[in-house]
């Protein structure tokens, strides 16, 4: 978020160091995320606590696949209110169907530096091959669709009632994620204007 002069801050990269640096969360969390699962919320919320220590953090930070369950919502809810800042939670998500997610899951192939991209809405020019670097494109093993429902039946379990949540704060917005990039660059942007000048709730 260069933007506005804030780190992202996913916790799906947060814990693919952990793995790649065999810690004990790393090694606890790759065998759950194999298998589609969620990772320990009191985990999950000291490694975020660690990493919104970081002094990027202070005047803001936006969360990518944070919260996922009601637990860790109230936690950052009451970390935000304890650290006595002027931040307060906004929760956006995009909305896509479960068919066109699939797609994006299992057709997604990164090379070793981390570019990314798609065989069915992104392909690169020559198949397996990264456009940007010329390394060699591979499949993550957690890519898979037998994962992808996994991960579905969690999130209608788990992460589903954080929306209400939030939504009954008035905190937050549901957007299209099916419209180009710019549109829903935009329709985040709109909102979060209205919200620094409407009501906070």
């Amino acid at each position: 978020m260069s933007a506005y002069g804030i780190p992202q801050v996913s916790t799906g990269d947060l814990l693919r160091q952990q793995r790649r640096d065999r810690t004990e969360l790393g090694m606890m969390a790759d065998d759950l995320i194999r298998k589609g699962s969620l990772v320990p919320d009191d985990l999950v919320n000291s490694m975020v606590a660690d990493r919104l220590r970081q002094p990027d953090c202070a005047t803001g930070y936006v969360l990518d696949g944070f919260p996922r369950t009601l637990v860790q919502a109230t936690w950052l809810d009451g970390h935000v209110a304890e650290a006595q800042s002027k931040l307060r939670v906004l929760a956006i998500s995009l909305r896509v169907d479960a068919q066109d997610l699939l797609k994006r899951i299992t057709g997604r192939r990164i090379c070793s530096e981390g570019h990314i991209f798609n065989i069915y809405t992104h392909p690169p020019k020559v198949d397996g091959v990264c456009d940007v670097d010329g390394g060699e494109l591979g499949q993550r093993k957690d890519d898979s669709e037998q994962v992808f429902w996994d991960r579905m039946k969690v999130f209608e379990q788990e992460t589903a009632p954080v929306i209400p949540h939030y939504r009954a704060q008035g905190r937050f917005v549901e957007i299209d994620g099916l419209q180009d990039v710019e549109a829903v660059t935009a329709a985040i942007e709109s909102w979060l204007k209205q919200m620094r000048t409407g009501p906070t709730n």
